[in-house]
């Protein structure tokens, strides 16, 4: 992955969080430097957008804010919230209005958001600038486990040659798909086989990939720069790809990325999730597969063939096991499956 592409990710995501500061308490702007040490800019930038909800509502929903602004809120404000106060805000984060715009919000949603309040008020509990931190008193919603939602192997192979053929796509579809078919397939190949991230995906410069060892360069979560390897199957879609890439007239010498836009510029993480979402309904229209499904669906495969979960959390790039888990969770079915025929009823 580029590191330019790296440090323009985070200066755009910094520059968000001061525009979003300017929506804020002042006293928030302390809290912003006195975590920026432990947390990443994307990590903040949440941060940010939960923190103008909370504001929102404080000044929306209680009494002791109405027609109040937040910028109008004061530290010391903090201490007249309750626990049942933040309770309320996780049940008014269900459904709500914003901007003109509804959103909702699950269990998971909700738990960030609270996570995120419980930092906040940790923090200036900690400075001893506040005189309780009433979320410690909230519980986290409970999370209730989802199905695994990923492609079988005759799935993976249809969403391969659907991006390779393009033979169900609409007339207008076909047009473009002209244009974009190895690259599309190029993708696919290396979300299906290697895991990669679409952050890190999109990344991607020209120069991060090693065909003599068949591995690339990505920078992962938290900054670490790791190579990763791919099979000669997605070495073959790459150099399709980028025999194309050479070929696109008018391109700017200057632009190094790998995957490239219509627009001959670097293609964003939506364009790939949007075309990760148009090929995949038209193979399985009951399964929502995003590039992540992809990236699940590979750890479900690596876990298969190596049983072997510390390999699956490594080569994912996960930090905690527990995050691995889930892409080998599914083995229970096919563990059930096995243990059908394992018990004789009558000896042959």
């Amino acid at each position: 992955m580029s590191e330019k592409y790296y440090v323009e990710r985070n200066d755009n995501n910094t520059t968000l969080i001061r525009e979003l500061k300017q929506d804020l308490p002042y006293f928030c702007s302390e809290f912003f430097v006195g975590v920026e040490n432990q947390t990443t800019p994307l990590t903040r930038l949440n941060y940010a957008y939960d923190l103008r909800i909370f504001f929102h509502y404080l000044c929306t929903q209680l009494p002791q804010f109405q027609g109040r602004t937040p910028k109008q809120i004061s530290l010391m404000d903090l201490n007249t919230i309750d626990a049942t106060q933040i309770e309320n805000f996780l049940d008014y984060l269900t459904v709500y209005e914003f901007n003109g715009k509804t959103y909702h919000n699950n269990e998971k949603a909700k738990s960030r958001k609270l996570s995120t309040l419980r930092s906040f008020f940790g923090y200036y509990f900690k400075k001893e600038k506040i005189d309780k931190n009433v979320t410690e008193k909230v519980d986290l919603p409970k999370l209730h486990e989802k199905n695994i939602v990923r492609l079988e192997v005759n799935e993976m192979v249809d969403l391969l040659d659907m991006a390779e053929t393009g033979y169900a796509l609409s007339p207008t579809q076909q047009a473009f798909h002209r244009h974009t078919e190895s690259r599309d397939y190029a993708i696919l190949a290396l979300l299906l086989g290697t895991g990669i991230r679409v952050s890190e995906c999109v990344g991607l410069d020209v120069d991060d990939i090693d065909f003599s060892i068949n591995g690339f360069k990505v920078i992962r979560k938290g900054g670490a720069q790791v190579v990763l390897y791919f099979s000669d199957e997605v070495a073959t879609a790459l150099q399709k790809y980028l025999e194309d890439r050479a070929r696109i007239p008018e391109l700017d010498p200057n632009e190094h990325a790998l995957f490239l836009s219509l627009q001959k510029k670097r293609i964003s993480t939506r364009a790939v999730q949007n075309l990760v979402k148009k090929y995949s309904k038209l193979v399985t229209p009951l399964k929502n597969i995003s590039p992540h499904k992809l990236r699940s669906t590979y750890g479900t495969n690596l876990y298969r063939e190596t049983q072997d979960i510390y390999v699956v959390a490594d080569v994912l790039g996960h930090k905690d096991i527990n995050t691995t888990k889930k892409h080998y969770a599914a083995m229970s079915e096919d563990i059930r499956r096995a243990a059908a025929n394992k018990v004789k009823l009558r000896s042959e």
